[in-house]
């Protein structure tokens, strides 16, 4: 018998070679949305005047920095114990988180916390673990945050002497571009970002650059998509800038030159959502 003059193939499922999958990275999956605050019974709110004060006045507070620009704020102060935890009620905690360290030994901090309320923050300054000023600040950002960036630029960036370190091969002609950047930056220009993850920089060379520029007080923590995590420089507006997915694997790493990177900030149509809400519950408080 002759051999069949065409080879035989067999079909059907696992009969062809396997192609090669792609793997992605796994992206965030969660969004934070407004939900409204659980809020106590209307027995539980009547005698609390103070708190209702406080918030009405945030309200106006809030109208006012809508209108008229700039930031305003509403004092906590000496406010007593269960009327403080109706305002913690009310406010809740929103996507924005921030704490500014100081320098030297005396432990003082000011934590920042945005509420569900865009554009509505509340700030609290401790000293060895006493609160000495509880504010509610209204406003696209506070203005702790900005000030204390300032306040960390140093006066020129640090420059290397001699050969390079192992593996830092980028960084030293993108630290140029960077400061090129802020040199030339001026109040309302759009922020000019700097996106590591797409370049060629080794490990040693992030670390290389993130010596140089320094690291300042201000850390805030983004949690609207993901999670994204901001940190000032030394530098002149200068912002690192890493975004995480929900594994906590980075998936973007930049640089931002600007006053203060937009993730961090309350947009105009925020605030103004926000005075809306704030109004509606404080209608339902001050029913109740």
């Amino acid at each position: 018998m002759k051999d069949f003059p065409i080879p035989v193939r067999t079909i059907g499922p696992g009969s062809q070679p396997e192609e090669d999958v792609l793997d992605y990275m796994p992206m965030p999956q969660g969004m934070e949305t407004f939900r409204a605050p659980l809020l106590p019974e209307p027995e539980e709110v009547a005698s609390l005047v103070l708190a209702c004060a406080a918030l009405r006045e945030s309200l106006v507070q809030l109208g006012h920095a809508l209108q008229e620009g700039g930031n305003r704020s509403v004092s906590l102060n000496g406010l007593p114990e269960a009327d403080l935890k109706l305002i913690n009620t009310v406010l809740g905690e929103g996507e924005v988180s921030a704490l500014v360290t100081t320098q030297g030994d005396d432990s003082t901090e000011l934590r920042v916390q945005e509420s569900v309320f865009a554009g509505v923050w509340r700030v609290v300054q401790t000293a060895n673990g006493r609160v000495v000023s509880d504010t509610i600040e209204l406003g696209y950002v506070p203005q702790a945050l900005k000030e204390t960036a300032r306040q960390d630029v140093q006066a020129s960036m640090p420059r290397w002497q001699g050969p390079l370190p192992p593996n830092v091969q980028n960084a030293p002609l993108l630290m140029s571009e960077i400061e090129d950047q802020w040199k030339l930056w001026q109040p309302g220009q759009s922020a000019y970002v700097v996106n590591l993850t797409l370049l060629p920089m080794s490990v040693e060379d992030i670390g290389f650059m993130d010596h140089h520029l320094g690291t300042g007080r201000v850390l805030i923590l983004s949690r609207g998509y993901g999670n994204c995590r901001i940190t000032n420089t030394c530098m002149p507006n200068t912002w690192r800038v890493v975004y995480y997915n929900s594994q906590d694997l980075v998936i973007l790493n930049t640089v931002e030159v600007t006053e203060l990177p937009d993730v961090a900030q309350a947009a105009r149509e925020d605030l103004e959502d926000s005075h809306e809400r704030l109004k509606e519950v404080l209608e339902w408080v001050e029913h109740a």
